[in-house]
C-alpha cells in the first residue's frame, strides 16, 4: 500500500501505460546505427535520428493517453477507472466472476463500463458491480482478480453471492423435475 498525491492510501493501482516504452523506438534506432557504423559504408544519421524522435513523440502521446484513460486506482474511499471516479459508498456489491461453463452472459457483462471509454479497454477484464440504486456497471483491470480482491476487502467483504446462489438453486430445482 502506498499513498497517492492527495495523501490517501492506495489499495490497488495500474498505471495504464509506462514511460519506459518511450525508449524502445530510440533504442532500436541506436542498434541500427551501431550496425551501420560497423557494417555499412554509409551511415544514415539524419534518418535514424529523425525516426527515433518521431517514434518517441508518438509513444509519448500514447503513454499520456494510457495514463489518463486506462489507469486504475483504488483508495479506501474511491475507485478511479480512467477519468471516472466512483465513491465506494455508492457500490452495493461486487458481483461474482463470469461462469466460464455457462452459455449465458451475466447481466453485468452488457452494463456500462466505468470511465469515458465505450467499453472495457483491450487486454483488461470486466468486473461486475451493483451500485446502491441497483444499476449494474463494469469496473475493469488487467489484474482483475487483484482488483476484485481489493474491492471486496475495501467494501468489507461484500462480494455478492446471491446471483450465484439463485443459479445453483435454479439448476437444482430443474434437476429435481
Amino acid at each position: 500500500m502506498t499513498a497517492s498525491g492527495d495523501g490517501a492510501t492506495i489499495l490497488f493501482a495500474e498505471p495504464g501505460a509506462r514511460w519506459r516504452s518511450v525508449a524502445y523506438g530510440p533504442l532500436l534506432c541506436l542498434i541500427v546505427l551501431i550496425l551501420e557504423l560497423v557494417t555499412a559504408d554509409q551511415v544514415h544519421w539524419f534518418a535514424l535520428i529523425f525516426c527515433a524522435a518521431l517514434i518517441a513523440g508518438f509513444v509519448v502521446l500514447q503513454v499520456i493517453a494510457g495514463q489518463r484513460h486506462v489507469s486504475v486506482e483504488l483508495t479506501p474511499s474511491t475507485l478511479r477507472e480512467g477519468t471516472e471516479t466512483l465513491p465506494l459508498a455508492t457500490i452495493d456489491a461486487v458481483l461474482p466472476e463470469r461462469d466460464e461453463d455457462s452459455w449465458d452472459d451475466e447481466d453485468w457483462e452488457s452494463a456500462r463500463s466505468l470511465g469515458e471509454l465505450s467499453g472495457v479497454p483491450r487486454r483488461r477484464k470486466g468486473i461486475g458491480l451493483r451500485l446502491v440504486g441497483g444499476e449494474l456497471v463494469q469496473a475493469w483491470a488487467k489484474d482483475h482478480r487483484g482488483l476484485r480482491a481489493a474491492l471486496t476487502e475495501a467494501l468489507g467483504g461484500t462480494e455478492d453471492l446471491s446471483t450465484r446462489t439463485e443459479e445453483i438453486e435454479d439448476s437444482e430445482n430443474g434437476a429435481d423435475r
